[in-house]
């Protein structure tokens, strides 16, 4: 049974949710976690034996290794995403700039780019910001995050009253949007999409 206790506990459960969230389609062994977030092998191991208790993680050996991956159906699995990708690149980079941006009423990453995972089709977005944009922090920010991620990041800046009234006419572009996974960075999801 999950419970919030699970996850308010230690700095090394905190790097290894982001470890393991960072890149939730891959699978590490203890030395490689222990590489990737700097700890001790002695703490990585006992965090490891918490969360698997807790079934936050899986593991499965293969040859001589212990392979660990997030449980994707833990409970929290979903809030977790979205809580790694908003304190780690593009997501802490535009909450964190906000102000430099201009007048943002709205900021959202789509869920496949919270989830590392590739767009559908080269129309999806992986960015929407709306308000009032000042183009060039945001295209630093951008070209930032690619050069992190080594892929192109497809975003749509928009104006409040572009996306009001594309909204109000049930645009395709917008409808998609809201029928995908998201992870809000800046304003309420309801206001948004209400």
């Amino acid at each position: 049974m999950a419970k919030l206790q699970d996850l308010l506990v230690s700095r090394v459960r905190a790097k290894l949710i982001k470890t393991f969230l960072g890149q939730p389609q891959e699978i590490f062994y203890v030395r490689q976690l222990v590489r990737l977030t700097g700890e001790e092998i002695n703490a990585v191991r006992r965090e490891l034996k918490r969360m698997e208790d807790r079934g936050m993680v899986k593991k499965e050996p293969r040859g001589n290794r212990l392979y660990y991956h997030f449980n994707k159906s833990y409970a929290y699995y979903q809030d977790l995403i979205s809580l790694v990708a908003k304190t780690t690149g593009l997501g802490v980079a535009i909450i964190k700039h906000k102000n430099k941006l201009g007048n943002v009423k709205f900021a959202l990453l789509s869920g496949r780019y919270a989830r590392h995972m590739p767009r559908k089709s080269a129309e999806d977005i992986d960015l929407l910001i709306v308000g009032t944009i000042d183009p060039a922090p945001l295209t630093r920010l951008i070209r930032q995050a690619e050069s992190e991620r080594e892929k192109e990041i497809n975003y749509a800046p928009m104006t409040f009253e572009e996306f009001k009234f594309r909204k109000s006419r049930r645009d395709p572009f917008l409808s998609t949007i809201f029928a995908g996974g998201r992870v809000m960075l800046v304003g309420d999801e309801e206001e948004m999409v209400g």
